[in-house]
């Protein structure tokens, strides 16, 4: 499948509807990047990359989440800042991950990625709730790029 027809089949107002609500609980950031490639590199590098390009590192507290997605090669990898990477149980991206797997299987990528802002949301929630005059200090549109 190409990255136009994996756009078309994502419902976008969905996944950022549920960027904002998950956001609205934390001061925690989460992006989605989609990217058609990462031609035969390694995806969590390019990814990294990305992470840096998209300001993601700039966050206040360090707690920012990627979920980026290579959608031709169907496959993706979730990265978060230090902040919060130091704060969840160890192997909690795998179970994001893990469930995402499913759901892409399937043909489910809207409710694959819901699911996993969701689930990164709560983790978030928990380690950095929420505090009063918390600014977004990312943009919760799907980032997409030709490469």
């Amino acid at each position: 499948m190409n990255q136009k027809e994996f756009l078309a089949l994502l419902d976008q107002p969905r996944i950022v509807a549920a960027i904002g609500a998950a956001e609205g609980e934390t001061s925690g950031e989460i992006r989605i990047h989609i990217q058609r490639k990462v031609g035969g590199g390694d995806i969590r590098f390019v990814a990294e990359r990305r992470f840096e390009r998209l300001g993601m590192t700039k966050t206040a507290l360090r707690n920012g989440v990627l979920l980026f997605i290579a959608s031709e090669e169907r496959s993706f990898v979730i990265l978060g800042d230090k902040g919060i990477h130091e704060k969840v149980p160890a192997g909690f991206w795998d179970e994001i991950a893990a469930k995402l797997t499913i759901c892409f299987r399937n043909g489910e990528f809207t409710e694959g990625i819901v699911e996993a802002i969701t689930a990164a949301g709560h983790q978030l929630k928990t380690y950095f709730p929420r505090a009063e005059g918390d600014v977004n200090e990312l943009s919760d549109e799907i980032d997409v790029s030709e490469e």
